[in-house]
């Protein structure tokens, strides 16, 4: 039987990776899954987003989804390692997680000709270093310098991302990350929250600093591992762009954002946190 691809985040961010994979990848299936009840994860310890995370990824496993794409930094950066090499083992062996991060720092020292990128992301995902790892094992001539910012996220679930008060916290965090070197010349968005920020973002940095998103940069990695794993490509439904939203919070309240994130109407389904904490 044929199934769908699983795509997570712990909120709405998620959906603009989605956004890009669904332009993509038309033809196939999918089922998103944004844990809001208990979002965001950025301030949260590795064992509570490993957690969480492992829920959400089990949970998707019951819907019959062979392959899950983690759109979320956090639990890419504090989750996905483990659930890997360890949780897949004692579930199913033969499915496949994927995250944001790898993908990511497979191309990002493309965009850069000074050498230094900054990273912006949640705190927790500048705590776990994983894209210092990353991006040194691929691009080990690259200087790469992170900064925390913890209000966005915040700033942007609550939908005051583009009201005039956001103004100052989007360029409180952007004069301390150009402030760790004036030779950045290339910004990676490492949270899936704020392209919805990206034109405030470019407006409050100089006119030779690009800014990176990651959604059409993971898409296009899942469009190659399709095509370089036949055995999992022929495991997937293809209905035309069928979608599933669900939400372990309001569902009105979820398909108001998410339809912002998403750039599309978005109707969920709820399941309760609860219910996912018993699979």
């Amino acid at each position: 039987m044929k199934q769908p691809i699983g795509i997570f985040d712990s909120g709405f961010g998620g959906l603009t990776v989605f956004k890009s994979i669904i332009e993509q990848l038309p033809e196939y299936d999918y089922i998103y899954l944004g844990d809001n009840a208990r979002a965001p994860y950025g301030n949260r310890s590795f064992n509570t987003i490993h957690q969480y995370t492992w829920e959400c990824v089990q949970w998707l496993f019951e819907q019959g989804c062979p392959l899950i794409i983690v759109a979320c930094n956090t639990a890419s950066a504090k989750a996905l390692r483990t659930i890997q090499q360890q949780d897949l083992k004692t579930v199913d062996p033969s499915k496949r997680i994927l995250g944001v991060i790898r993908p990511t720092a497979e191309v990002i020292g493309d965009y850069t000709k000074s050498k230094e990128i900054g990273v912006l992301g949640t705190k927790g995902t500048v705590q776990s270093g994983s894209y210092l790892l990353e991006i040194q094992h691929f691009f080990p001539d690259i200087k790469v310098h992170q900064q925390a910012c913890p209000l966005w996220v915040p700033l942007i679930e609550n939908g005051e991302y583009d009201q005039p008060g956001a103004d100052y916290f989007v360029k409180l965090y952007l004069d301390q990350i150009m402030a760790q070197s004036s030779q950045i010349d290339t910004i990676l968005l490492a949270c899936t929250h704020y392209p919805l920020i990206q034109q405030k973002i470019e407006a409050n940095l100089p006119a030779h600093v690009k800014v990176v998103a990651q959604g059409d940069i993971v898409a296009k990695s899942l469009v190659d591992y399709l095509q370089r794993h036949p055995e999992m490509e022929t495991q997937l439904s293809r209905n035309q762009t069928k979608a599933f939203f669900t939400t372990t919070d309001d569902t009105a309240d979820f398909d108001h954002h998410a339809s912002v994130f998403f750039s599309a109407p978005v109707k969920s389904t709820f399941i309760s946190a609860n219910d996912l904490v018993k699979c």
